[in-house]
């Protein structure tokens, strides 16, 4: 079969910040729906391993130091995104990440007749988003999350989980330095937001209530575009 022929019927993009819960909605929509997260670097890490002709490519790339050039990002994803599990569909997490990036896409999916059916934002305030990230830490035994604010251990300092005493943050998890990825989204996303309201494929979600409820408005936009 073509390789143009088997590019999945619905591609969606999944746009927010560090912390505003994509990679946990994404789970749910692959549950929910049969669909495939694909994210940049994990895309890039499998390529590479499978050996593939851009795996290799991407493989000297890094090895030189190098950034990635969008040319095989895309020869990664349509390879990726041919494979039998990705029948139903797809989220993009992390690409595109820039217009150029955005009308490279277009262009792979009108080979083939498709098109984004729908970029999704999830909205949340740079505020609360300082404290949620900040504020988390992992119990160092079994990864289990807990957060100063919103989720303390039910005896302090000992795991509720798995009885552990020692917990870790990441290094980055601090409010100077989300504060500064934050502002360096917003400066990055804003085109494409603007690339696809323009194309009429955009759609705002609320992020900052309860998990279940972002799911269930998420999961209403994604039941629409693939009926």
């Amino acid at each position: 079969m073509d390789a143009a022929t088997t590019i999945s019927p619905a591609v969606l993009i999944l746009l927010g910040p560090p912390g505003a819960g994509k990679g946990t909605q994404a789970r749910m929509l692959e549950e929910k729906f049969g669909l495939v997260q694909l994210s940049t670097g994990d895309l890039l890490r499998e390529a590479v391993a499978a050996k593939t002709e851009a795996g290799k490519a991407a493989k000297a790339v890094m090895e030189a130091g190098e950034l990635v050039s969008d040319e095989i990002v895309i020869a990664i994803l349509r390879d990726r995104m041919t494979q039998p599990d990705c029948a139903k569909g797809v989220i993009l997490d992390g690409f595109p990440r820039t217009t150029v990036q955005a009308e490279a896409l277009d262009d792979l999916l009108a080979s083939s007749g498709q098109k984004i059916n729908s970029a999704i934002s999830l909205e949340v305030e740079d505020a609360e988003m300082v404290i949620r990230i900040s504020g988390r830490y992992t119990c160092a035994g079994c990864g289990e999350g807990y957060h100063d604010k919103f989720k303390q251990p039910v005896e302090d300092g000992k795991c509720d989980k798995c009885g552990h005493t020692k917990f870790k943050r990441r290094a980055d998890d601090n409010a100077e330095t989300v504060a500064s990825r934050l502002t360096a989204y917003h400066a990055q996303t804003a085109p494409l937001i603007d690339y696809y309201k323009t194309q009429g494929v955009l759609k705002g979600i609320d992020a900052m209530g309860q998990i279940d409820d972002i799911a269930r408005d998420l999961q209403g936009v994604v039941r629409e575009v693939m009926t």
